[in-house]
């Protein structure tokens, strides 16, 4: 009797599961989810083989690591202007099998560029030169790929779905982010940066299986208009939606200022350098630190799929907002590894709660004939402040000192919270329901 009853208590468990997270009874939204799994894997294994590689033949300059984020960020903000323009007009699916091929091609060079081959046939000028040329073009795809992704997975569930779907597309996009660092850094630490780069291209090759998986999608704006005409109303519709444009002004502003990330190859020097015998030392505890947030966000994604969030979305968002930097500054001071790291888990758990009430509020109030150039405008927001929180965090801690860098903008960020939540009464009292969700 007690097997059977367990078996039943395990059914059960199952059932209800499943009711709550409708979203992977689709088809072609698993195959989604397996896209979103690979890409980040790939790019953040590549990032984090990248900013550790440049930072040890740059002879440790911390301009390096700022210069990797203005190189990508130029492209994503330039771009972003016309990306959604196109994504509108295209197939979705095609679009995205462009974008994943575009990624492979810019991977092979990455990786020549890794081989002592490359040393001998080319100046050590030449090379950095060359690494940043292919991140500035990885930029370029990148201003497509968030379009492209947020217009595709509209098409594929229905819009009662869309928390449900923000949440496990989040948890596939985490999952990556978790696992990319730890892997890259192993693999870093035991075979060198063309290791890497060479499973980073594997990868993306084996990404053209689920998408070749889900069939072309209709396209829903047919009417050419002019392109700056088209573009404008892109602009003017963020603009006008007070909740949309203070979740993209407070992630934007928070990610500026809160980017510690792009720093961890510094930290890792500074605090936790290499010693013989100490296994989280060096590289190890550079791969361990950089998947910290993304450990932490998946674990919140885990329970946002049996306790999904319901109420109040637009109130936690500043709670989470704001807890993540007091994690930032906590993290700045923290003199141990596993402090440090326990911290980025925290910072990471506040970040998912953000990123699912951001994407969900997005998805919901956005018309279906204007994702791309939305998704475009909000990849302005996003995106180049990823980059830029890069380049802010590089040139800060060249004049101030990397902890003192990553306190500030700790600071900084709770700073932007705090003027936010009194400026934008409508995020503060947003509802899910009231948006169709």
């Amino acid at each position: 009797m007690q097997p059977q009853s367990f078996k039943h208590r395990l059914l059960n468990i199952f059932s209800n599961f499943l009711a709550k997270n409708e979203t992977l009874g689709y088809r072609e939204y698993r195959n989604y989810l397996c896209i979103r799994f690979g890409l980040i894997f790939a790019l953040s294994m590549q990032f984090t083989v990248v900013t550790y590689w440049i930072y040890q033949i740059t002879n440790h300059s911390k301009m390096a690591l700022a210069y990797v984020g203005l190189a990508e960020v130029i492209p994503v903000i330039a771009c972003s202007f016309f990306s959604g323009y196109f994504v509108d007009l295209s197939e979705k699916r095609n679009l995205m099998v462009k974008i994943i091929v575009s990624y492979l091609l810019l991977g092979l060079g990455l990786f020549y560029l890794s081989l002592p081959a490359a040393a001998t046939h080319l100046s050590h000028d030449w090379r950095i030169g060359l690494i940043y040329l292919v991140i500035f073009l990885g930029g370029v795809i990148r201003s497509f790929v968030g379009p492209t992704a947020f217009s595709l997975v509209g098409l594929l569930i229905p819009k009662k779905l869309y928390p449900n779907a923000v949440s496990w597309s989040s948890m596939a996009w985490q999952l990556g982010g978790v696992f990319g660092p730890i892997f890259s850094g192993i693999i870093i630490a035991s075979y060198g940066p063309a290791s890497g780069m060479g499973i980073v291209v594997a990868i993306e090759l084996l990404l053209l299986i689920p998408i070749l998986r889900i069939a072309a999608k209709p396209i829903l704006k047919k009417e050419r208009e002019p392109i700056f005409q088209s573009i404008g109303a892109g602009l003017k519709f963020v603009f006008k939606t007070p909740a949309l444009l203070g979740a993209q002004l407070l992630d934007m502003f928070s990610v500026l200022f809160g980017g510690a990330i792009a720093l961890l190859p510094a930290v890792v020097e500074e605090r936790f350098p290499l010693e013989a015998g100490v296994y989280f030392s060096g590289p190890v505890a550079f791969g361990l630190l950089r998947s910290a947030m993304g450990i932490g966000a998946l674990l919140t994604l885990v329970l946002l799929a049996f306790y999904p969030l319901k109420t109040n979305p637009g109130k936690k968002l500043f709670v989470c907002t704001g807890g993540f930097a007091l994690g930032i500054i906590a993290f700045g001071l923290s003199p141990y590894l596993f402090l440090s790291f326990g911290l980025l888990i925290l910072t990471g758990m506040f970040d998912a709660v953000s990123v699912v009430v951001r994407g969900t509020i997005l998805q919901l109030v956005t018309p279906d004939d204007m994702r791309g150039r939305v998704a475009s405008v909000n990849s302005m927001f996003i995106s180049s402040s990823n980059e830029l929180g890069d380049f802010e965090s590089g040139t800060m801690a060249h004049y101030l000192g990397t902890f003192p860098a990553i306190i500030t903008g700790g600071f900084i960020t709770l700073l932007v919270v705090g003027i936010t939540y009194f400026r934008t009464p409508q995020l503060r009292k947003f509802r899910f329901e009231d948006h169709g969700a």
